[in-house]
């Protein structure tokens, strides 16, 4: 069964087994996504269970206006957003120096070709949570402009902008290392 049919008949049953079919489908795409955000393994997991605790509480909000995975995309990209941006505030509070998490292995560009792998680490862990997230929501997840700016709720023009600026931070930053390893 496609998702969709899969939801029609949860919502109508009631059924568990059609959510546990979903949940079957998705646990192991949104704890990947957890975790290359998160950066920690016991953060994912309960990002995870959260996560399928909204969509279970929403899923009769969704208007299949996108697609069922871009949905849940969406949802766990706001969430570990989110819980980052919670995070750094607490940090500000407590008065400790926040390192923000290394989250890519590669990100394939032609801008960015030239960096090797530990460069490439170095430069998206400086970068914003932001710019990094788009960066890798492109490249890493190979989202669509569109799908991205439906996960963002921003338009197509905004995002492709967004995208641009944080290429530009990253080369500039590469720059940057370049000269410390000189």
């Amino acid at each position: 069964m496609k998702d969709d049919e899969v939801i029609h008949s949860y919502l109508r049953s009631q059924a568990t087994g059609c959510f546990n079919l979903l949940y079957d489908r998705y646990a192991s795409k949104i704890y990947s996504k957890c975790i290359s955000l998160l950066k920690d393994e016991s953060l994912a997991k309960d990002a995870t269970q959260e996560i399928f605790t909204k969509i279970f509480l929403n899923l009769s909000k969704f208007g299949q206006k996108s697609k069922f995975s871009t949905w849940v995309y969406s949802i766990t990209y706001n969430y570990c957003i989110d819980f980052l941006r919670r995070k750094k505030k607490q940090d500000l509070f407590s008065d400790e120096m926040e390192k923000a998490p290394d989250l890519a292995e590669e990100v394939p560009d032609q801008a960015l070709y030239e960096m090797n792998v530990r460069q490439l680490k170095e430069v998206l862990g400086q970068m914003s949570d932001g710019d990094r997230a788009i960066l890798l929501m492109k490249y890493q997840s190979e989202l669509s402009i569109k799908e991205i700016a439906e996960v963002l709720g921003k338009t197509e023009s905004a995002v492709k902008m967004q995208i641009k600026r944080a290429k530009e931070k990253a080369q500039k930053l590469k720059g940057e290392l370049f000269v410390e390893y000189l």
